[in-house]
């Protein structure tokens, strides 16, 4: 039976979006694991069968880029593929501060999106090298058609990349498991206000004035030139004639009975 979650969390996740990076992070550590099988002699003599291991890792490794292209049918995850492609003014300062993660009065001292900029870097890390991996496997599979010096070339490059995802990806679990409300995020879809406010300041503030505002970006993210300010704080945009809301100081100082 379907337990309703606790009133007031935010919405973090689509099911479409936790779908998603569930499946794409299943078939990440398979392959994973089925290379180090491959790779190292003794997990190799553990586990036989080298055959069987090296199509569960070839078929896996095809199937990875599958459930990001079927996602681009969802909107939220459109959405937020747009966050993870932008660079605000906030995130430079998240990369340049040693205290990113500070937290004043309850809430984190930059205003910081639904993604913060080592969460964009991570993403377009894992993209790239599924890629990479997608296109040098895609020769090693098949080096019929391929010169030696790019079955070389690939070998080379599968093998390395190997290490560098083996060890992103051991860092990306540190992280998760050390945030439990950021893992309960991916896994139920919603997070606690006092977290989000700590840690995605702009996006929290967006979160609360909209109960879908999952899917949409916030001023700063939707506009790089906005300094986050206007996010942070939820002022009122400026009306077409520069005014903060409806009406400015030109309006106080016309004479009665004019608009």
């Amino acid at each position: 039976m379907h337990r309703p979650e606790p009133p007031g969390r935010l919405v973090r996740f689509t099911r479409a979006e936790r779908s998603i990076h569930h499946v794409t992070a299943l078939l990440m550590l398979v392959c994973l694991l089925t290379a180090a099988v491959l790779y190292l002699p003794p997990l190799s003599t553990l586990v036989g069968r080298r055959e069987m291991v090296k199509t569960v890792h070839v078929w896996c490794g095809f199937a990875l880029p599958v459930p990001i292209v079927l996602g681009l049918l969802s909107r939220a995850f459109r959405t937020d593929l747009r966050r993870l492609n932008r660079f605000v003014p906030a995130d430079w300062e998240w990369l340049r501060r040693g205290d990113r993660r500070a937290v004043r009065d309850g809430r984190g001292v930059l205003p910081v999106g639904k993604f913060n900029a080592g969460q964009k870097l991570n993403a377009a890390f894992t993209a790239g090298a599924i890629l990479v991996m997608l296109g040098t496997g895609e020769i090693m599979t098949f080096p019929g058609p391929w010169e030696d010096r790019w079955r070389t070339g690939s070998t080379f490059v599968h093998d390395w990349l190997f290490l560098a995802v083996l060890a992103v990806t051991a860092g990306h679990l540190w992280e998760a498991l050390r945030d439990r409300e950021a893992l309960t995020g991916m896994l139920t879809g919603r997070v606690d206000p006092g977290w989000a406010a700590r840690h995605h300041a702009s996006w929290a503030d967006a979160a609360r004035r909209s109960p879908d505002a999952a899917g949409r970006p916030t001023a700063a993210e939707a506009n790089p030139q906005v300094d986050g300010a206007g996010a942070e704080t939820g002022e009122a945009p400026a009306g077409p004639r520069g005014t903060p809301g409806e009406r400015g100081p030109e309006f106080a100082k016309r004479p009665p009975r004019t608009s």
